[in-house]
């Protein structure tokens, strides 16, 4: 392996992650889904992946994917956490998850 490929390697696993909660909207209907994550940067790939598998979870917004296409749904941060614990983190992302489900009036995801 070059030391170059090293480098970027050892880089990338040392880049910082960042825990949140997100909101997935529907632009053709007034629905919107929130969920909370340790890797904001890497959960909008893994619900889109499931989606295009056609095996979400979540039925209601598997049924928005299919009826309306990939397009419809757009992806947004609410809120990022600072680095905590991990305890600490998953406890408080589901209470900034709940508040932003009653704000935006959204279901889980």
């Amino acid at each position: 392996m070059t030391s170059d490929r090293k480098a970027a390697i050892t880089a990338y696993k040392e880049r910082k992650t960042f825990a949140g909660v997100f909101v997935i909207r529907c632009k053709a209907s007034p629905q919107a889904w929130v969920g909370q994550t340790p890797n904001l940067e890497k959960i909008q790939n893994r619900i889109w992946f499931t989606l295009r598998q056609g095996s979400h979870t979540c039925r209601t917004l598997q049924a928005a994917w299919t009826a309306h296409g990939p397009d419809s749904l757009m992806f947004e941060e609410c809120e990022r956490m600072e680095e905590e614990t991990s305890y600490i983190r998953d406890a408080l992302l589901k209470e900034r998850a709940l508040h932003w489900r009653k704000e935006l009036a959204a279901e889980a995801v």
